[in-house]
């Protein structure tokens, strides 16, 4: 990353296609009558919803600049918190779409941790810090949630 621009450029679609994977999978779970897991899906759509304004947020002021896809460095083909499109299958079990969030979630705090531990520019590293730190505690709640589920109780978004 070349300037804090670029860096909140990439975290706002990153956030961006979360919050539109997530969605989609949702749509997909609820048409198909898994019930379940189209809430878990729409509950982590929101979350990314909101990480996305507060991504937008702290780009207030600023002139960010106009990427095209292939201008996005990301680690694999798309953008590391998109869900993998395989948890669209209706059969998905409520562990595995779990697991599906939890890698989603860790995917992007390994973005971040990589960006943070290869820049120079401190004002780079002081936001990544906070991304990395916001990210790490997704992924510690998903691993609580995975462990409810084990244990057979009832997850947060569950009436």
């Amino acid at each position: 990353m070349d300037s804090v621009e670029e860096f909140l450029a990439h975290t706002i679609q990153l956030e961006n296609e979360a919050a539109l994977r997530f969605g989609q999978l949702a749509d997909a779970m609820r048409t198909a009558g898994n019930t379940e897991v189209a809430q878990l899906f729409r509950q982590l759509a929101d979350y990314s919803l909101l990480h996305l304004g507060d991504a937008r947020e702290r780009a207030g002021y600023r002139c960010l600049p106009t990427l095209a896809e292939a201008d996005y460095q990301w680690p694999d083909i798309e953008s590391p918190e998109a869900a993998a499109i395989w948890a669209a299958d209706p059969f998905i079990g409520i562990e595995q779409a779990l697991q599906v969030a939890l890698d989603a979630e860790s995917a992007g705090l390994a973005f971040y941790d990589n960006v943070l531990q290869t820049t120079t520019d401190h004002e780079i590293k002081v936001l990544a810090k906070e991304f990395v730190e916001e990210e790490a505690q997704h992924v510690a709640e998903l691993e609580r949630w995975i462990a409810l589920h084990r244990k057979g109780e009832k997850l947060p978004m569950q009436k």
